[in-house]
């Protein structure tokens, strides 16, 4: 089995924090987006991973690739490397991959974290991934026939098609087939939104009479902006505490007259002095507290913050906070005092 992430896009709408690092590589719960995604992939596949493929941007620099390398290493697979140097859409960053195209594939795009326990149907020719929703006409959505087969895949559609939200994760028994159909729509120049859809492909594989199934998941949690990011950061702390799947308190955390309120993920080295963390916080390693009160935030490593009563707050790399604002989006490097 292989693992097929497209990661290229630096995620605008979660600037200032994607402008020195690529949103798939931004941590939740101290791990990063894209790292998340693999693993929970892997454990609802219940199968040996092979190769994991990340598409990228050229731009994104040699220690982003190591770090990619290593999150497919950790599962036992081979991690690939391609670029996607043009915003062409996601049936062109998967056809990026070409190379790896072939057998059975999953291909989830990094900007979305899921829960999920289920046996996938490898019967099926395709398992495309979905959420019920409240106002599907938000989203695109899975038409059904009455066999419960995936049918037709409408987009934001006006009268109602289904609840069933398209979150952009799929499985394919034989991606080459994929492949195969990506590289007509290429070919035939077949464009919509100015670009080159996977939506496209999947039509045409549809129409040749294969069979297409969801697979629903418990949880989608989305990681488009600082806001849901943030929530998404404390959705996933309450799914680890109750877990109790990872460490979520460093032993060389230091506390000086401070209380920690879980759930709450704080790493290596971190100081906490006259302060109070949590609930749904996330600290990165290095990061010094002095008089503050900080919950529902996620702040990155080596960050400095004083005098502060924080709440929705997300916080870069090596920044410095002193102040009485309360609701922050604070990128790399930036210092408030």
């Amino acid at each position: 089995m292989k693992i097929i992430v497209p990661m290229a896009g630096r995620g605008s709408r979660l600037r200032p924090h994607t402008l020195t690092i690529p949103k798939p590589l931004i941590p939740v719960a101290g791990k990063p987006i894209v790292h998340r995604l693999v693993e929970d992939i892997a454990g609802v596949l219940n199968q040996e991973i092979d190769e994991v493929a990340f598409i990228i941007h050229e731009s994104f620099g040699n220690q982003v690739e190591a770090d990619l390398i290593a999150i497919a290493e950790k599962l036992g697979a081979k991690g690939t490397i391609y670029y996607q140097n043009e915003a062409l859409g996601t049936g062109h960053a998967i056809m990026c991959a070409k190379d790896s195209l072939s057998g059975p594939a999953v291909i989830a795009y990094a900007d979305t974290l899921i829960r999920a326990d289920f046996d996938l149907d490898t019967s099926a020719d395709s398992v495309i991934w979905v959420k019920q929703v409240e106002k599907p006409e938000a989203f695109g959505v899975v038409n059904l026939n009455s066999n419960g087969e995936i049918i037709e895949l409408v987009e934001k559609p006006q009268e109602f098609v289904s609840d069933l939200a398209v979150i952009g994760i799929y499985f394919f028994k034989d991606v080459a087939v994929l492949k195969n159909e990506l590289q007509l729509v290429i070919d035939n120049n077949i464009i919509h939104g100015g670009e080159y859809q996977i939506n496209d492909g999947i039509k045409q594989m549809m129409e040749k009479g294969m069979k297409f199934v969801p697979g629903q998941v418990d949880e989608w949690m989305d990681c488009g902006n600082k806001d849901v990011t943030v929530d998404t950061n404390s959705r996933m702390l309450h799914f680890l505490h109750n877990d109790a799947e990872e460490t979520m308190i460093a032993e060389t955390v230091r506390i000086e007259n401070s209380t920690i309120i879980p759930p709450c993920y704080i790493g290596e080295n971190v100081v906490l002095i006259n302060s109070i963390v949590g609930p749904n916080v996330s600290l990165g390693n290095s990061t010094h507290l002095t008089n503050t009160k900080i919950q529902n935030s996620l702040v990155q490593t080596h960050v400095h913050i004083r005098n502060a009563k924080l709440d929705n707050a997300m916080i870069g790399n090596h920044a410095t906070f002193d102040g009485d604002f309360k609701s922050i989006s604070i990128g790399d490097y930036s210092v408030l005092e």
